[in-house]
């Protein structure tokens, strides 16, 4: 596709190179201190718990197998296969017989870098976990007042809920206990991932090195064990060594002309930065982007369609539907597929579709989602998207308004996204574990 070439305001790009921290509104540098600092001995323990399917329903998947290192800490398609599938990415199986999944995750994986920064306020692409002193636990989540006291982080609190989610870690409520509480209410599942890991001599050793108020294995808790799966995350997944970094740092060289020329467009007269902005390079806000629906979608209450409407499911004001959180930017090369719902297969595709969201929608083809191949599911898969109706609302809905760019104009943005890549990104500190103390096998 073509698009109208307007030409470069050259005295812009002049001021930038000559003086960049003054010709446009950039971040600060990330620093260290930016970051929550965990302890090294739960960053270890929680090393073993992110990879250990014990704490799934049924012993078969791990947090890791959505947040996988060899997949950048995402899952590299549009909507995963959760519980009951096997492997990793596309070439994840959806089980067969009574063990097939019987619906796909409806939203897609996120990869982990940097969520352990201190400015991280909102989780989940709807925002369903955010810190928050409604409840007297420090956070507004899913759970409300029985979110458990003493979490460390935001990322502490997220770690909650996948494993009380049917589809992606608990299970039926017919195939284990913990599927049959996640069907209940969140906070009737975890008391049994307690138990699960309590019955694990492996595990109490590395528990009592961890917190110094673990004695016995009945003082292990889902706070330490989600604890400890946070401090994991948010120090394995820190990253902040990428050419836009040196740059901010002053290292004037560290990014291409492209990139620069790209850098002037995001944080000048395109306005990416309007919702990219901050050292994280997200506002946290929600914005209504017209991406095409498919997949399951998320059944809320009195919908007649099994539809996903965003934001609104957790606000329940009509303003907020079909609005996602707006997505940190750092390492965003590395997690393709791109969108809510993972509708967009390259960087290019989500650049455009930026600059027009109503043309993107209807030109959108259902080869390019990456979806693991499911025979059974070949029909639902798409019928939100065969939904008249509901395209309709979808692209009447869209936050955003920017400008028409060439063809070289994309490039240069693209080019700059390709620079928040961090040049140690793919050398993480530990990496995947060979066993976990469950002698479960790892992905």
């Amino acid at each position: 596709m073509t698009l109208m070439t307007k030409p470069i305001v050259t005295s812009c790009l002049a001021a930038i190179f000559a003086a960049p921290a003054l010709a446009m509104d950039l971040p600060e540098p990330l620093k260290l201190e930016d970051f929550i600092q965990f302890d090294q001995a739960q960053v270890e323990l929680g090393q073993l718990l992110f990879y250990d399917k014990v704490l799934s329903g049924n012993q078969n998947i791990a947090c890791a197998t959505c947040h996988h290192h060899d997949l950048n800490s995402a899952d590299g398609v549009s909507l995963g296969i959760g519980e009951g599938g096997a492997g990793l990415g596309m070439r994840r199986s959806a089980g067969a017989g009574a063990d097939q999944i019987i619906e796909r995750v409806p939203r897609n994986a996120p990869g982990l870098w940097n969520l352990g920064h201190k400015d991280v306020e909102v989780l989940f692409h709807d925002g369903r976990v955010s810190v928050s002193d409604d409840f007297g636990n420090g956070f507004r989540s899913p759970a409300w007042i029985f979110l458990p006291q003493g979490l460390n982080s935001l990322l502490a609190a997220q770690a909650l809920f996948p494993m009380t989610s049917e589809i992606e870690m608990a299970g039926q409520p017919e195939e284990n206990p913990i599927g049959g509480a996640a069907y209940d209410a969140p906070h009737y599942v975890w008391p049994l991932v307690e138990e699960r890991v309590r019955a694990i001599d492996g595990y109490l050793p590395l528990f009592m090195d961890a917190f110094d108020h673990v004695e016995t294995a009945e003082d292990i808790t889902i706070v330490e064990i989600v604890n400890a799966i946070a401090a994991f995350e948010g120090t394995e997944f820190r990253n902040f060594d990428s050419p836009f970094d040196q740059y901010l740092n002053g290292e004037e060289d560290a990014l291409s002309d492209a990139q620069k020329r790209g850098m002037a467009l995001f944080y000048g007269e395109v306005g990416c930065a309007t919702c990219h902005s901050g050292p994280l390079m997200s506002n946290q806000s929600f914005q209504a982007l017209g991406l095409p629906p498919f997949g399951p979608g998320i059944t809320t209450l009195n919908d007649p369609i099994a539809r996903d409407v965003g934001r609104m499911t957790v606000s329940d004001d009509p303003e907020d539907a079909y609005r996602f959180r707006v997505p940190f930017l750092r390492n965003v090369a590395l997690t393709a597929p791109y969108g809510h719902n993972g509708a967009m297969p390259t960087l290019e595709a989500m650049v455009r579709h930026h600059l027009d969201p109503e043309q993107s929608n209807a030109a959108w083809r259902e080869e390019m989602a990456s979806l693991p191949p499911v025979s059974w599911l070949e029909e639902e898969d798409f019928m939100l998207l065969a939904n008249a109706a509901e395209t309709g609302r979808i692209r009447a809905k869209i936050d955003i308004d920017l400008p028409v760019l060439s063809d070289a104009e994309v490039a240069d943005i693209v080019a700059f996204l390709h620079g928040l890549t961090g040049e140690t990104a793919l050398q993480r500190p530990m990496g995947r574990p060979d066993t976990v103390p469950s002698g479960l096998p790892v992905d």
